[in-house]
C-alpha cells in the first residue's frame, strides 16, 4: 500500500482533521509530510515545498523555530506534567493576562473546540438562558455539537442539539437583532470571528490589505463588532469573540486591540505557541469565576478539567513565543510580507489578463485568493487547478497562512510560482479546465455526502 492507503487503513479520512484530508489538496499534493523547518516541509523523499498551510494556521514563527522548540524541550526536563499546578502554569496564565488588560482569568486547553465550548457553558451558566447566536460566515468553531449541528455534515446530532444554535450573518447587524426579537430574548451569547478577509467597518476596509486603526476612526459606532456588542449588552447576552485565527497574527494583543474593542469573552489557540498545542479562554472575573471552587454554597459550573492542559511544553513554548513577539515585530512582518504577497500576486494576475477570473485580497496578516472559471463563477475545480500547478513549481499553497520565516527570498519565489501557475490557469479558461487538471477538484469540508 502506498501512504495514502496506509493513513486510510488506520485512520478514518486519513487524517486527524478534515481539512488534512485527501479531498482538499489536488493530486499531486504529497500524500504525507515527514518533516517542517522555517517557511518549509519536506516529503519522506526529500521533495521540499515552500509552505503556506503553516500547520494549519497554528505556525507563526516558522517550523521548529529553535528558540521555542528549546523552551519546550527544557519543560520536558522540569517533568513535563506534575501533579499540581506549576510554576510555568502560573507564569503563563499571569503572562496571557498581562496581554489583555480587560481580562482577569485564563483556563488553558489544547484545541480552540475545548475552549469555544467551556465559553458557551460559562454563557449559559451565567445568563440563564439557551440559544447560542453562530455568525454563519464563519467557517469553524469547534467539533461538538452546538456547532457541527448547524453545517450540512451533522450526522450523529440529535435535533435537540441543533435547536440551540441561531444562525446571523456579518456585518448584517438586522439579521441578529431579528435573533434577539424571534427568539423571547433567550439568546445566552454571541460568537464570532472579529474579521476574516472582510472588515467589520467600512472605512478600514477602504484601506485593505493594511492594518485597520479603529482607536482613530470616526465610524467606529458603525463598526459591525461594536454594533454587535451594544445588541449584546442591550439584551444581557455574553459577547465572545473567536481570536482562534486571528490572535497572535493580527497583533500580539489580538484584533480587539486594532478594533478597539473588549469582549467579555475570548478564545484563542492556533499560534499562540507556535505550532505547539494550546489553546485559551480568558475573560472578566464574573463570568470565569463560575468554574472556580473559592465562593463557599456556590453552585458549580463544571468548566474545562483536562489531564494535560496544565502541560509544560506547550506553556513554555507560548511564553517563548510570547517573548520573541514582542523583540522580533512579528506582527509587522506577517502584515508587510502579506500586502507584498497580495499586491505581487494581483499584478501577475492582471498582466496575464487574469484579473477578473483571479484574484488576491484580505488582509496583510492573513490574504486569501479567489479562483473564478470562464463563466466568472467561484470554482473549486480552478482553485485546484491553481494549487496543482503551484505544487509542480514547489509551492504547497491550500490557503494562505504567513510566518516569521517567510522572507524576500520565499516571496519571490512565491511570486515565480503564481506566474506558472496561472499561465496554465489561463490556458485553461481558454482551452478547458479537463485539459489541465489532473485528479478531482477538491471538496468542501463540510458536506453531506462523500
Amino acid at each position: 500500500m502506498n501512504y495514502s492507503q496506509r493513513l486510510h487503513h488506520v485512520i478514518p479520512g486519513g487524517a486527524h482533521t478534515y481539512s488534512r484530508g485527501d479531498d482538499q489538496y489536488p493530486s499531486n499534493a504529497p500524500a504525507i509530510l515527514e518533516r517542517g523547518k522555517g517557511a518549509y516541509v519536506y516529503a519522506p523523499d526529500g521533495t521540499q515545498y515552500i509552505d503556506y498551510g503553516m500547520g494549519l494556521r497554528s505556525v507563526t514563527l516558522g517550523y521548529d523555530c529553535d528558540e521555542v522548540s528549546a523552551a519546550a524541550i527544557a519543560e520536558i526536563h522540569k517533568g513535563g506534567n506534575l501533579t499540581r499546578a506549576t510554576l510555568t502554569e502560573l507564569h503563563a496564565a499571569e503572562l496571557m493576562i498581562g496581554l489583555f488588560p480587560w481580562a482577569d482569568m485564563v483556563k488553558f486547553g489544547k484545541s480552540g473546540s475545548t475552549v469555544t465550548t467551556a465559553a458557551i457553558k460559562l454563557a449559559r451558566a451565567y445568563t440563564g438562558k439557551k440559544y447560542v447566536a453562530i455568525c454563519a460566515e464563519h467557517p469553524f468553531f469547534t467539533y461538538d455539537d452546538w456547532f457541527i449541528g448547524t453545517t450540512p455534515m451533522d450526522k450523529g446530532i440529535p435535533q435537540e442539539n441543533k435547536a440551540g444554535s441561531l444562525r446571523f450573518h456579518y456585518n448584517n447587524i438586522a439579521s441578529l437583532e431579528k435573533l434577539f426579537t424571534e427568539n423571547n430574548h433567550q439568546i445566552a451569547c454571541v460568537i464570532l470571528e472579529p474579521a476574516t478577509f472582510i472588515s467589520p467597518c467600512k472605512e478600514c476596509e477602504k484601506n485593505m490589505p493594511h492594518q485597520p486603526n479603529c482607536k482613530t476612526c470616526g465610524n467606529k459606532e458603525k463598526n459591525f463588532l461594536h454594533q454587535v456588542q451594544a445588541l449584546c449588552k442591550k439584551h444581557g447576552a455574553v459577547f465572545i469573540l473567536d481570536e482562534m485565527i486571528t490572535g497572535f497574527r493580527y497583533d500580539l494583543q489580538g484584533a480587539m486591540k486594532l478594533y478597539d474593542i473588549e469582549p467579555d469573552l475570548a478564545t484563542f489557540g492556533k499560534g499562540m505557541a507556535n505550532g505547539f498545542p494550546l489553546s485559551a479562554l480568558i475573560g472578566k472575573r464574573e463570568i470565569m469565576n463560575l468554574g472556580g471552587i473559592l465562593e463557599e454554597g456556590a453552585e458549580r459550573v463544571f468548566l474545562i478539567s483536562t489531564t494535560h492542559g496544565s502541560e509544560m511544553m506547550s506553556l513554555g513554548a507560548f511564553i517563548k513565543t510570547v517573548e520573541l513577539y514582542q523583540n522580533k515585530k512579528i506582527t509587522q512582518h506577517l502584515w508587510e510580507y502579506g500586502t507584498k504577497l497580495i499586491t505581487g500576486m494581483n499584478a501577475v494576475a492582471q498582466t496575464l489578463g487574469l484579473s477578473e477570473y483571479f484574484e488576491a485580497g484580505g488582509y496583510g496578516a492573513s490574504p486569501v485568493y479567489t479562483t473564478k472559471d470562464a463563466e466568472k463563477k467561484g470554482s473549486l475545480g480552478y482553485r485546484t487547478l491553481f494549487s496543482q500547478e503551484m505544487i509542480k513549481n514547489g509551492v504547497l499553497i491550500p490557503w494562505v497562512a504567513l510566518s516569521y520565516a517567510h522572507q524576500e527570498k520565499e516571496l519571490q519565489q512565491t511570486l515565480h510560482a503564481v506566474e506558472n501557475a496561472l499561465c496554465v490557469y489561463k490556458k485553461a479558461l481558454e482551452q478547458g479546465l479537463e485539459r489541465y487538471l489532473v485528479g478531482k477538484p477538491i471538496k468542501p469540508v463540510f458536506r453531506k455526502h462523500n
